[in-house]
This record gives C-alpha cells, structure tokens and sequence, in this order.
C-alpha cells in the first residue's frame, strides 16, 4: 500500500471553478467522464501551475506537492470506492465508477502483475463464453491488478500445473486467479494442481469463500476453492460460474492486496490497520 493522502482539489478547467464532488465513470470503449461529460483527466501537484488553455476540457485531480508516483501506477480513493490509473503525462483513467470529493483519502498503489486462467473442457472446445475469467479480471482491476496473461485451458491437471508454473516462474506473475475446476466431479481437478506446483497453502482465501458461497446456498459447503503461493506469486482457485467468482471475489477483496503486498515483501506488516 502506497502513502496514504488527501485530495486536495477538484478543478473544472472548462467551468474555471473547484467541485467538491464529482462522479467519474469510463464507457465501453475507455474513455473517461466527469459527472456525465467526457473529458482528460490529469493530476496535479499542489502549487504548480495548470497548463491550461482557453477552453480546454481538462479535468485536474490536485493531490499534494511531495506525493510520489509513477507512470502505471494506481489511485486508489476512498479505499477503493474509486480506483485511476496514472498514464503518460499525468493523464489519468478511470478504472472502476465511484464519487471522488476534495478532501477524500487516496492511495498510491503501485500494479500487481496478474494472470487470469480459466479452467474449462467447453471454454477451452470454443463451446462456452468465457464469462467468468471476465470478471475475474474487471474485478481485479480496482486493486491494482494488470492482467497480463489470460489463457483457458482444460480439466487436466498436468495442463494446469505447467501453465501455472510457468506464469510464476518465467513470467514472475505475482497474482494468477483461476476459474473452474473446484467442484467435486471427476473432471474438476484444479485444487490438486494447485497443490502439485504451490509451497505453501494459503487456507484463509479458501474458507472465507465458502462461507460467502454458504450465505447464498447450502451447497456453497461442497467448493473446493483453496489459495496457494509458489514462491512470491499468489494463485487462487474460483469457482467456474460468474455468479460465484464475483461473490467470493467481493469476500476475499478486502485482503487480497495486502496478501499479495506481504508475499512479496512490499510490506511487513500483517497486523491489524
């Protein structure tokens, strides 16, 4: 986790005024909007001044002067109500929809490499849409998470292991999340391949959702989802369905990135905050 700040402003370059809140939203194709309109977002440091032109749409996020950042790391706003992505130039994304307000508490994130692999016979014969791997990484993406391998492969074990391995190993990924593969039919092998290739197993992300899956349905008991670390990477098992993978991500969110931040030794603390 980066040094928590405040924000200091909100300037409307084309309204010539400060908000006090604004609500920042992205559409289909990226694109960024400030309460509805689209517009550049960009940061800027308390006491230098805006390079604005007359009538520019230019939309300033004023954080303090000694702030640290670089280009592709995160901002994280209220906790994570609302997450930007720093681009070239200060220019700034938005990642996921939420209120910013001057005065809001941010955090500078710095990315997690992430892969998302779905585990699937249909998805992998081009018979299924792969919905959940998705949503996997739209959900992930408010943490700071950057998907930089995404693959679906199928119901073998000896498959799953290697690839897994692989992306901690060759592409030193830092989190990978798997979809499918955690019931209890014969063809679900995904925990066992987790556990030919991880150190050590992580049961905390395994429990918590199952007991999210339990508060929906009895059957939530029978997932086999479990969480393992092969080295300084940290690879999670979902269940298969969308429905599933976004409830046990929302259980699990609250401290996925300190996990990620303690295993990889950009914090040591895993006390309470």
């Amino acid at each position: 986790m980066g040094r928590p700040m405040r924000i200091l402003g909100l300037y409307d370059s084309k309204r010539g005024e400060f908000r006090n809140l604004v609500y920042t939203h992205r559409d289909s194709k990226g694109a960024s909007y400030v309460n509805g309109e689209p517009v550049n977002i960009r940061l800027l440091r308390a006491g230098e001044p805006a390079p604005d032109a007359p009538g520019n749409s230019d939309f300033r996020v004023v954080v303090p002067p000694d702030i640290k950042y670089e280009t592709g790391d995160f901002l994280s706003v209220n906790a994570g109500e609302t997450t930007l992505r720093i681009g070239p130039g200060d220019a700034i994304s938005v990642v996921s929809s939420g209120f910013t307000g001057a005065s809001a508490r941010a955090d500078v994130l710095r990315p997690i490499r992430t892969g998302v692999l779905t585990v699937s016979d249909r998805g992998y014969a081009g018979e299924r849409t792969d919905t959940a791997g998705q949503a996997l990484e739209d959900l992930a993406a408010p943490v700071g998470a950057v998907v930089e391998r995404r693959d679906i492969v199928p119901d073998e074990r000896d498959v799953i292991s290697r690839v897994l391995a692989e992306w901690a190993d060759t592409d030193a990924l830092e989190l990978i999340l798997t979809t499918g593969g955690t019931g209890l039919s014969e063809r679900d092998v995904t925990p066992e391949a987790l556990t030919d290739i991880g150190d050590r197993v992580a049961p905390g992300f395994g429990e918590t959702m199952r007991a999210r899956s339990m508060y929906y349905t009895p059957r939530g008991c029978l997932g086999r989802g479990m969480a393992v670390t092969r080295g300084k990477t940290l690879i999670i098992a979902f269940p298969g369905s969308e429905r599933a993978v976004r409830r046990c991500f929302e259980a699990i969110a609250p401290a996925l990135r300190h996990g990620v931040e303690i295993l990889t030794g950009r914090d040591a603390d895993c006390g309470e905050r």
